[in-house]
């Protein structure tokens, strides 16, 4: 009886860490085409507290034994990672450039893999220091991730708070405009049946 309950748990547990993994933004592998001049951004709205890493690296189609050299926060390089945790929920930018002297090359993508929230965290060295394993691991991975669900439930409800306010406001403003440009035209309106009364009096018309 015990491992049948055993099983129907760690069943259920894989079952759940599934369901979550598919209601959050996973790693994400991007190619970006550099152009000679000018800049190439990619950006994601993430909400606060959350760390977010990157790799990138570079290819030149044209001459794959020549690499050339971009520049993002760190420069003159032809690979690299940066990572951060976000302070405030926003839109946040990555961009990438050709470095100085390379505007002859043509044809320069650049790879660029995208993580955020617990995608982003070393579930390995999770394992290692916490000396857990198996479905162990799956609850803490569970775990992180209902929490991630949670907080982005959080992010999502206040935006909609937010707009909802804007949407508010901009209807009121609407209906005041409503108002004030009905008033005006029924102004207009009493002031020519005024004037037009005026002119056919004066024409002794009526």
């Amino acid at each position: 009886m015990a491992p049948r309950l055993i099983s129907r748990a760690a069943v259920a547990v894989l079952l759940l860490l599934s369901m979550a993994s598919s209601l959050l933004p996973a790693a994400r592998g991007i190619w970006l085409s550099i152009p000679s001049t000018g800049t190439k951004c990619v950006s994601e709205e993430i909400h606060s507290n959350v760390i977010v890493l990157a790799d990138y690296y570079v290819i030149n189609e044209d001459k794959p034994e020549h690499v050339p050299k971009v520049s993002s926060r760190l420069e003159n390089v032809t690979h690299g990672q940066f990572a951060f945790t976000t302070s405030e929920a926003g839109n946040y930018l990555a961009c990438f450039w050709l470095d100085e002297h390379q505007e002859h090359v043509s044809n320069v993508s650049l790879g660029l893999e995208w993580k955020t929230g617990i995608a982003a965290k070393d579930w390995d060295s999770v394992a290692k220091k916490e000396k857990i394993e198996g479905v162990e691991l799956d609850l803490k991975r569970l775990e992180a991730s209902v929490e991630s669900i949670h907080q982005n439930l959080i992010y999502l409800k206040e935006r909609e708070a937010e707009m909802r306010e804007v949407s508010e406001q901009t209807n009121g403003k609407v209906a005041w405009f409503s108002i004030m440009a009905l008033s005006v035209c029924i102004a207009v309106a009493a002031f020519q049946l005024w004037y037009l009364k005026r002119y056919f009096l004066k024409k002794k018309l009526i």
